[in-house]
């Protein structure tokens, strides 16, 4: 990988990697799967877990390393959705949006926590503090409507519920930036 290709791998400068580093751990990630043709999937997981997310160029360098098309590495990341292809933030929280949790009051969770949030679904904050998703079913339809933060369930929400919820993960995000400082609920 020459320099000018070192420096276009790197993706989350705050996770303490830089381009160089990053460069060399996916080269090293690269040689410990090169005999193994079915490896793709792991080196992608390996690669996201340095970078926080599939970051485009190595992507290509991946391709390029195990002389596989980039539209196969490409479609295998797309297509499970474990994989990421843009930084994410902090805090993903992701939204039931099955059957019974849409009928119980999912479009409302949305609402508010879109309001909350300030981002749509699909979208990451400018702050990286948070993604926001919205998922077909997480399993706990009785405790519909049903929103996960950092894989905490949160069950059985109604709108005062979940502005509570994403008024205080604002707030927590707030007093890391430094913003806010913490309420008197927080000190306790």
């Amino acid at each position: 990988m020459s320099e000018t290709e070192t420096q276009k791998v790197c993706c989350k400068e705050d996770q303490g990697l830089d381009t160089a580093e990053l460069a060399a751990e996916l080269a090293a990630i690269l040689a410990r799967h090169a005999d193994d043709p079915g490896a793709l999937i792991a080196v992608l997981q390996e690669t996201q877990r340095l970078a926080g997310y599939l970051p485009r160029e190595a992507l290509r360098e991946i391709a390029r390393a195990r002389r596989t098309p980039l539209s196969h590495v490409y479609g295998v990341a797309t297509f499970y959705s474990q994989f990421h292809l843009r930084p994410r933030g902090d805090r993903v929280v992701r939204i039931c949006h099955g059957t019974a949790c849409h009928v119980r009051g999912a479009p409302e969770v949305t609402r508010v926590v879109t309001e909350e949030l300030g981002i749509k679904i699909g979208e990451t904050t400018d702050d990286m503090a948070f993604t926001l998703e919205s998922v077909a079913c997480v399993g706990c339809c009785g405790l519909a409507p049903v929103m996960l933060v950092d894989g905490v369930t949160y069950g059985q929400l109604d709108v005062s519920e979940t502005r509570r919820i994403a008024s205080r993960l604002a707030e927590e995000a707030a007093i890391a930036r430094g913003e806010a400082a913490p309420s008197a609920e927080d000190a306790e």
